[in-house]
């Protein structure tokens, strides 16, 4: 509150935008739901959530323990079923206020529509195609390590996952024989047996888009260095993968792969690294490895990323905030960035009486 000279009083209060509709993927159904839930309660607003229904018994269990905490009745609720109908259902509800919505950039955008339509608050969480720019003075052997393991990390099934592998060409032969051999390295299999690394993909239809990725590079230039194969008959698994001197008229260079394929291309200029960093329409994560605190500072400030990481993995964490700009998104998930979504700023002014 602020008083000026003539006895005006101004104060500026935050309130909670309403009822929210939330609704979560599968590859992280605890972490997502908990995002929307803790920024909406944190607000002051009620929830629906529409859980996934590939995994259902999470979210489940989740909204349980909200209640045995002591959340207020109908605080927190959760529905599964068809999600065209849910969502063609809750957003133009005029009891909800706010949607937020994580997955694909083709259904957030879909949403985003319906939201609009009538001007519902929105945050939306949507796909990227993340670069990893490895220059020349780099920890290559940092970069090899921290990178392997951030592609192979539930199978590649990560909206921020580094998808597009950049590397400066003078040191593009080390960079390859570290990352194919770590590719080997990793242990797939059943999440229940000792040292498994990578579990399966989704679904089959994954199975079919990664072979399909594969052979396009390949029929375009790509050599197939490791990998490339689906894993036995029964279950989703597929190999670890890595393509080098793949071409960017390559499929994958432009589509999201989500899945465990590392495409490896070369560059030679700052310049040239940053168009290529950038020709995409997805902005949600990117990153970049070097020893030169000038190159970090510009390549950080050159990104047309929500998020950059350089020379470590330091995305979603809680109290940082988590979010895209172009067709990867808008608004943010995490830190106090997160709760302004989901209040309403009003101003009152008032003069002596």
């Amino acid at each position: 509150m602020a008083a000026c000279a003539d006895g005006v009083y101004q104060l500026v209060v935050k309130e909670p935008v309403g009822p929210v509709a939330a609704f979560t993927p599968w590859n992280f159904p605890i972490n997502q739901a908990v995002r929307k839930c803790s920024a909406a309660l944190a607000a002051g607003c009620s929830i629906i959530l529409k859980g996934p229904e590939e995994t259902p018994a999470s979210c489940a269990a989740l909204i349980k323990c909200y209640e045995e905490a002591g959340v207020p009745p109908g605080a927190v609720q959760l529905v599964f079923g068809i999600p065209a109908e849910i969502s063609e259902y809750l957003i133009p509800h005029p009891t909800i206020r706010k949607v937020t919505f994580t997955g694909s950039t083709a259904v957030g955008k879909h949403l985003a529509m319906l939201a609009g339509k009538h001007m519902k608050r929105i945050t939306m969480e949507l796909g990227g195609h993340a670069p990893a720019i490895v220059f020349e003075d780099a920890d290559v052997d940092k970069a090899v390590k921290l990178l392997s393991g951030a592609k192979f990390r539930n199978a590649g099934q990560v909206c921020v996952s580094p998808t597009r592998f950049l590397v400066h060409e003078k040191i593009y032969d080390q960079f390859v024989d570290g990352f194919v051999a770590a590719a080997k390295a990793v242990k797939v299999g059943s999440g229940m047996e000792k040292d498994t690394f990578m579990g399966p993909l989704a679904n089959p239809r994954r199975v079919d888009a990664m072979q399909d990725f594969v052979a396009d590079a390949v029929s375009k230039g790509a050599t197939l260095r490791t990998g490339g194969k689906r894993i036995g008959n029964k279950g989703n698994f597929f190999e670890p993968t890595v393509l080098t001197d793949v071409p960017m008229e390559a499929k994958i260079m432009t589509e999201e792969p989500f899945g465990p394929i590392a495409p490896i291309a070369r560059f030679g200029s700052f310049d040239e690294v940053v168009e290529e960093a950038n020709r995409l329409p997805y902005g949600l994560a990117a990153y970049a490895y070097t020893k030169s605190a000038k190159t970090a500072g510009a390549i950080g400030a050159a990104f047309e990323s929500g998020m950059v990481s350089i020379n470590h993995h330091g995305l979603a964490l809680p109290e940082v905030p988590f979010g895209g700009v172009k067709d990867s998104g808008f608004g943010s998930e995490g830190g106090s960035e997160a709760i302004e979504a989901y209040l309403n700023t009003k101003f009152i002014t008032q003069a002596p009486l």
